[in-house]
């Protein structure tokens, strides 16, 4: 699946050496500062080009929601596929759709098919207007940085009202973040097994952690719904609330299939891909767990 990712920040720089070569006089080293005006114009340009992938993204949630029970089945099965997961998203849907077509009627299938063809023109928008930033100039060193580890700043509180802050992941070696919905049925399923993973893993060094996406904000009518959920399916570990705007909100608003799971080291960082799918699946268990056991091992050599 495409990994959703903070647009590219333009160097301001570019505009300045633009000018310097069309007049075809040698650039001193202070006309190669960027001006205020030349800052403010470039810092406009990346806030609209944000905000109009934030509006492509939110029409492809919109899809999603519109018809969630069928997508819903589709998420579910998103660990059964063999599609590769560097194709492109509509590409990715469509064979996962393809390999279990016989699970779906044909009412069902007529939507999915509608729904792909409009998130593939959607897909082509983002696609274009990614090139076209990407090509008006480099990344932003730090911005790189923060976009690498959209957890550096997590800030929130757990199910309780416990603040949590980013020393989250550096008292682990391991963090396992478990993204999901109350309304998710094969996210529901897996919670009883991610809280056997959490017992497991806490002696090694590890912590498993949800993450539910209708909770961000301090959405306290969500928090309690979850907390039911949780509740009945022995689910203990900790939950958190984060803010929607936050790296960590962002990151999270932009994942397209549910449950998804990533593990972060100490220092905040994603180690490996995301899993999709629920662990309550033996094979991705197993999986988990050994992707698990690398992290700890790596941190443990780094000592």
């Amino acid at each position: 699946m495409k990994t959703r990712k903070n647009i590219i920040t333009i160097l301001t720089l570019c505009a300045a050496l633009s000018l310097t070569a069309c007049s075809g006089k040698e650039a001193t080293e202070e006309s190669k500062k960027p001006s205020t005006s030349t800052t403010a114009d470039a810092k406009e340009s990346k806030d609209a080009s944000t905000k109009k992938l934030d509006d492509l993204y939110q029409q492809e949630n919109q899809i999603f929601a519109d018809h969630s029970e069928v997508w819903d089945k589709v998420f579910g099965m998103m660990s059964k596929t063999n599609a590769d997961s560097d194709s492109a998203y509509a590409d990715f849907l469509t064979a996962t759709i393809e390999e279990n077509k016989s699970s779906f009627t044909e009412d069902e299938l007529k939507t999915l098919e509608s729904d792909i063809e409009t998130i593939r023109g959607i897909e082509e928008q983002i696609s274009k207007l990614e090139d076209e930033l990407a090509t008006t100039g480099s990344a932003d060193t730090e911005d790189a940085a923060d976009e690498d580890t959209p957890f550096k700043d997590l800030s929130g509180t757990d199910f309780d009202g416990n603040k949590v802050d980013g020393t989250l992941f550096s008292n682990n070696a391991v963090t396992v973040l478990n993204f999901w919905f109350t309304g998710c049925k094969p996210c529901v399923a897996e919670l009883s097994k991610l809280n056997e993973m959490n017992e497991a893993i806490k002696s090694m060094g590890g912590e498993v952690v949800g993450i539910n996406t209708e909770t961000f904000d301090s959405n306290e009518s969500a928090i309690e719904d979850a907390k039911k959920v949780l509740e009945s399916q022995g689910a203990t570990y900790r939950n958190l609330s984060i803010a929607s705007d936050s790296n960590a909100g962002k990151y999270a608003s932009e994942i397209m299939a549910f449950p998804t799971t990533i593990l972060v080291d100490r220092n905040g960082k994603i180690v490996g891909d995301p899993m999709l799918g629920g662990i309550d699946d033996p094979d991705n268990y197993d999986t988990l767990m050994s992707q698990i056991q690398s992290v700890i091992d790596a941190d443990s050599a780094n000592k």
